[in-house]
């Protein structure tokens, strides 16, 4: 059972739930009650130099500024990390505060289907004033025949009443944001 208290600023359910969902297969993860949740991986490129490429722009925050977020964070993501992303238009960003709950590099993994992986990434966990309540989760896996993909995984649900309110415009942006995800990591190959 992951912690449901308070770590550093860091209060919502099982912390950390998104590095025991990474090490399983695609769909195969248990998500924390009341959350909506993504779960997207896809096929960026084969080999060594691809999955390093990719671990490499996911550990110092390219994937996110090559998906139009400005970043404020260390050069590295590292557990205790804390880092303030920006979205929006110019000078018009609502700032999201997150801090790293978890953060792998290279690492194999055996899966429970019998699969090894090798895998990269990190996890980070919303912070007071971030419009949702979460953790999201950025990794580079490696599969056996040499595929490299990138999964994206997070649960979240409005942190407040306003959030609430504006749900159908948080959860378009939501939307927006894993494609540009999506978009970036196939940059970064």
């Amino acid at each position: 059972m992951l912690p449901k208290a308070s770590r550093d600023g860091l209060f919502y359910p099982e912390l950390g739930r998104t590095r025991l969902i990474a090490e399983e297969p695609t769909g195969s993860g248990t998500w924390p009650d009341g959350f909506d949740h993504v779960d997207r991986q896809i096929r960026v490129g084969s080999g060594d130099e691809a999955f390093k490429a990719l671990a490499e722009g996911i550990m110092s925050w390219q994937i996110q500024r090559r998906a139009g977020l400005r970043v404020s964070a260390p050069p590295r993501a590292v557990a205790g990390a804390r880092v303030v992303s920006g979205f929006g238009v110019g000078d018009l960003r609502l700032p999201v505060p997150c801090q790293v709950v978890w953060a792998l590099e290279r690492t194999g993994v055996l899966r429970s289907d019998g699969t090894e992986v090798e895998l990269a990434g990190f996890g980070y966990g919303t912070l007071p004033g971030h419009p949702a309540l979460g953790e999201e989760a950025f990794l580079a896996m490696k599969a056996s025949d040499g595929g490299v993909y990138f999964r994206l995984l997070a649960f979240s649900k409005p942190s407040g009443l306003l959030f609430r309110l504006g749900s159908p415009v948080t959860k378009l942006t939501q939307r927006n944001v894993t494609r540009s995800y999506l978009q970036a990591a196939r940059s970064l190959v």
